[in-house]
C-alpha cells in the first residue's frame, strides 16, 4: 500500500490527535479556528423539504472521512460486514498507521469510532474496482469519479481522501436523506447495522443523533494538500418520534494549523443543533 504524504499524515495527526472523528466519547474543544466559509443543511426526510439552508452549499470537494457511510453500506450489503465487531481485522505492517488507535485490530464499531484509514481501504480492496465502481454509480454519490490521483490507479483506496471523488453539500443531504428512507440499492441489513455503528450520544432534548465527521484539504496547482484552508464535514441525521432531519455541515478553514476541521464543524454544530431542531 503507497505510504501517506507527510502532509496527509499531519492533516490526519492533527484532526485525530485529540479525539476520534467518529463519534463517541466526551466532545473536544473547539479550537475556535478562523472559519473562512460554511455551508448548513437540514430537510426533512419524509417530505424532502428543505427547512434551512446557509451559506455556500454547491461547491464540490472530497468527502473525506464522510464516504465512511457510504462504505459501510457498501460492506454490510456486500456481506463483507456482519454486525457491530464482526469481522474484527488485526493490524498489519503496511497499512496507515498515522495514529496510535490504528495500530490495532479494528471492527466496524471501532472503525468508524476511531475513522481508521486502512480499514476502509481492506473493505474496498475487498470489494474490487468494478463492484466498488458501480456502487458509487449506484448511489449517485457526488461526481461518480473513483479513478484517484491521476496516473497512480490509486482509486481504489484513496478516491475518497482529497482526490477524484468529490461531493457539494446539497449532494451529501440528497445521499443521505436517499440512504435515510432506503432508497438505495442495499439490504435493510446494511441500514440498520450503518445506523448502528453512526449513533452519537443524544441531544438533551431527546433527538437520537446519527453522525460522521471528515476532515480534508484542496489540492494545489502543484498537487499538494493545501493546508491553509482544510475542509470540515459533520453530516448525518436526526431522529425523535419518528421524525427524521437530515443534515450536513461543511466549513473551510482559514489558517494553516486549523486542521481539526472536521471537530470543529461538528462540535459547532452540536450546539447549535437542539435550538434549530426544536425551531422547526
Amino acid at each position: 500500500m503507497p505510504r501517506p504524504t507527510t502532509a496527509l499524515v499531519a492533516l490526519a495527526t492533527a484532526v485525530f490527535s485529540t479525539i476520534s472523528a467518529g463519534g463517541g466519547g466526551a466532545l473536544a474543544q473547539p479550537s475556535g479556528a478562523p472559519v473562512a466559509s460554511a455551508c448548513t443543511l437540514l430537510a426533512d426526510v419524509a417530505t424532502g423539504k428543505l427547512l434551512r439552508q446557509e451559506g455556500s452549499c454547491d461547491k464540490p470537494i472530497t468527502p473525506a472521512s464522510t464516504f465512511k457511510i457510504a462504505i459501510s453500506l457498501m460492506g454490510y450489503d456486500s456481506g463483507l460486514l456482519k454486525n457491530e465487531h464482526v469481522p474484527a481485522l488485526p493490524f498489519r505492517e503496511g497499512y496507515a498507521d498515522w495514529l496510535p488507535e490504528w495500530r490495532t485490530t479494528t471492527d466496524p464499531a471501532s472503525w468508524i469510532k476511531n475513522s481508521v484509514v486502512w480499514y476502509s481501504q481492506q473493505i474496498t480492496r475487498s470489494l474490487g474496482k468494478l463492484r466498488f465502481k458501480r456502487y458509487v454509480a449506484e448511489f449517485d454519490y457526488g461526481n461518480r469519479d473513483v479513478s484517484g490521483d491521476p496516473g497512480k490507479q490509486n482509486g481504489l483506496t484513496q478516491a475518497w481522501l482529497s482526490s477524484s471523488l468529490k461531493i457539494t453539500p446539497l449532494q451529501q443531504l440528497d445521499f443521505l436523506e436517499r440512504m435515510v428512507r432506503h432508497q438505495l440499492p442495499v439490504s435493510n441489513h446494511a441500514y440498520d447495522m450503518t445506523a448502528r455503528i453512526l449513533v452519537l450520544a443524544p441531544l438533551p432534548n431527546g433527538w437520537e443523533i446519527h453522525g460522521k465527521t471528515g476532515s480534508g484539504a484542496p489540492r494545489r496547482s502543484d498537487g499538494k494538500l493545501d493546508l491553509d484552508h482544510a475542509y470540515g464535514w459533520f453530516v448525518g441525521w436526526a431522529n425523535r418520534d419518528g421524525r427524521n432531519i437530515a443534515f450536513v455541515r461543511q466549513v473551510q478553514m482559514d489558517g494553516r494549523g486549523n486542521l481539526r476541521a472536521g471537530l470543529q464543524a461538528r462540535d459547532a454544530f452540536l450546539a447549535e443543533l437542539p435550538d434549530l431542531l426544536d425551531r422547526l
